[in-house]
């Protein structure tokens, strides 16, 4: 009787010793590779400020300056860095994002005077835009 109690304290001392070796070993081997995050890319409706919102604190906490280089973005960080091409005429701008919007079903960013001046979108208003991420070389988040 002794004897088989001996044994199974060895068999359990053997188990409690060998689950955390075998989650070592199998830690410390071959890491699977993290695949690269896909680019950033949207298409869609882009917008610019009207004039009576220069002034005026966006959701950043910073005024909106009209001659400023500037967009809102639905949820991208402020801060973030966007590449906006034209689809029409294929000029392109890049913006910092330090709001929040457009809250317009089907537009995808809304920029600033300046910017939608140099996309030259004033006329329209609105313009069928490509954003993509302008702070990192291949467009990634």
């Amino acid at each position: 009787m002794i004897d088989s109690f001996l044994h199974a304290g060895i068999r359990f001392k053997r188990l409690v010793w060998g689950w955390p070796l075998l989650l070592v070993l199998v830690s410390c081997g071959a890491r699977q590779p993290v695949p690269e995050p896909a680019p950033y890319l949207e298409v869609g409706e882009a917008s610019y400020y009207a004039r009576k919102f220069h002034g005026r604190p966006t959701a950043s906490g910073e005024r909106y300056d009209e001659n400023a280089m500037t967009a809102a973005h639905p949820h991208l960080p402020f801060g973030t860095l966007l590449k906006v091409k034209s689809l029409k005429n294929r000029r392109t701008v890049v913006v910092r994002v330090n709001d929040r919007g457009p809250f317009i079903n089907g537009r995808i960013i809304d920029v600033s005077r300046a910017a939608a001046r140099r996309l030259g979108m004033l006329q329209d208003g609105l313009m069928r835009v490509e954003v993509t991420l302008a702070d990192s070389p291949d467009g990634t988040i």
